[in-house]
């Protein structure tokens, strides 16, 4: 099985808080977690993923997976770019986005995190 750009959209969209927003045009869906981005989804190119990932992790996925590469227009520390051909099992995706959320949510303050997982 294959992800879709709607199974992407969804596992965006699944994560507690999550948005889509168009900030850079109709081109590009942005997803955000207290304001801040944590995947880039193009609507018109071969289907990517662009997500923020912990640098060490970040390398080796790009070594471990053809597929994965430096984020396009994004600081390529933190970014990574994931083509989805098929080649990268969706449970690994779908882990990618995960890190990627987590990563973002984790740097939220501590009201905002609150805020957005109901507690307090």
């Amino acid at each position: 099985m294959m992800l879709t750009r709607d199974d992407l959209r969804g596992q965006c969209l699944a994560q507690v808080g999550a948005i889509e927003d168009f900030p850079f045009g109709a081109d590009v869906a942005v997803y955000k977690v207290g304001g801040k981005i944590f995947a880039l989804l193009p609507v018109d190119e071969s289907l990517t993923i662009s997500l923020k990932c912990e640098p060490t992790l970040a390398k080796v996925l790009r070594d471990t997976y053809p597929a994965v590469r430096p984020g396009y227009h994004l600081n390529k520390q933190h970014w990574n770019t994931v083509t989805v051909d098929g080649s990268i099992s969706p449970d690994e995706i779908i882990d990618m986005i995960e890190h990627s959320y987590g990563r973002v949510f984790s740097g939220l303050t501590r009201a905002q995190r609150k805020a957005i997982s109901g507690e307090g």
